[in-house]
């Protein structure tokens, strides 16, 4: 079981983090170089791309890393494939609490009519994308030492 699950582990967290790091490479700081009106365009084209690919890799990763934590044979291994899923995790909690109210809400506007209260969502939109970015690209560090317990 553990030839399966590994690998299939190691797929969806690099994936995750994947897609984490081209937002911080290059994503975010493109949407955040754009006027107002461009970045609720550019805004709601790609926030409906990452459904269902991102939750399906980090909920894929948490549960795997549960399985792992208790099937893996070696307690170290165990260890970190438990810190791992925990790191995982607080990623969709993240996406959740703080960064899908603001896709929701951005969904709602049309970048032709912004409401005169427009407040930039940018600023703290990208200051928690940037902590589920690091912290998913962190799972996945841990994940491949976890790895290397089990050589």
């Amino acid at each position: 079981m553990l030839t399966v699950l590994a690998p299939l582990l190691l797929l969806l967290n690099g994936l995750a983090a994947g897609v984490m790091l081209g937002t911080q490479l290059g994503g975010f700081p493109y949407m955040a170089s754009l006027p107002v009106d461009r970045y609720v365009y550019a805004h709601a084209f790609l926030g409906r791309r990452y459904d269902p690919a991102m939750p399906i890799c980090l909920i894929g990763t948490v549960a795997l890393d549960a399985v792992l934590a208790f099937d893996a044979p070696r307690a170290g291994a165990q260890a970190l494939f438990a810190l791992a899923g925990l790191l995982t995790a607080t990623t969709p909690v993240i996406a959740v609490t703080k960064n899908a109210p603001v896709n929701r809400w951005m969904r709602t506007l049309d970048p032709d009519n912004l409401p005169a209260d427009f407040r930039d969502p940018r600023p703290e939109w990208g200051a928690w994308n940037t902590r589920r970015s690091w912290i998913t690209m962190a799972a996945l560090a841990v994940n491949c030492a976890a790895l290397g317990f089990l050589l």
